[in-house]
């Protein structure tokens, strides 16, 4: 989860939205950029990796340019007391990307992606729609990614 007891302090956060920018930009130039030492800055780093504010590091990568050519959104509706056996074998599917849990109409929201329609047919024919405990869906194909954001507001 995160860190909710955790106070973050001014240079914390000036820390973070620098990661944010650009996760790969070296300890020694965001201490630079804030005015502080590359230890401070370093020592700052771990523990909000430590108490959990910062969850991870990863690669953005473009999903087409690895031939997944469909994007797509998944809402599920999940019968009562069903969602965690419904998850387990969620989390076992290549195409799931995440699966996040909603308040509404709507249990949970999962994001895949696929070759083709094609696949995408036999996802959701033959794998999604044979897990026991959903009782329907509802898939989105993304047409386009118009506005991006992985920075949070500070």
């Amino acid at each position: 989860m995160g860190a909710p007891g955790m106070e973050l302090d001014d240079t914390d956060r000036a820390i973070l939205r620098e990661l944010q920018r650009n996760a790969r930009t070296p300890f020694s130039e965001i201490a630079r950029r804030i005015d502080m030492s590359s230890a401070t800055v370093h020592d700052r780093v771990k523990r909000m990796e430590e108490e959990g504010v910062i969850r991870g590091y990863h690669a953005a990568v473009e999903p087409a340019a690895l031939g997944l050519d469909i994007e797509a959104y998944v809402g599920l509706r999940i019968q009562q007391g069903a969602s965690e056996t419904v998850l387990e074998k969620l989390e076992g599917v290549d195409a799931v990307q995440e699966v996040v849990l909603l308040t509404g109409e709507l249990d949970a929201m999962m994001h895949i992606v696929v070759e083709n329609t094609q696949e995408l047919r036999e996802l959701m024919f033959d794998r999604i729609a044979n897990i026991d405990g959903i009782d329907r869906s509802q898939t989105m194909i993304i047409l386009g990614h118009e506005i991006e954001s992985h920075e949070l507001p500070m």
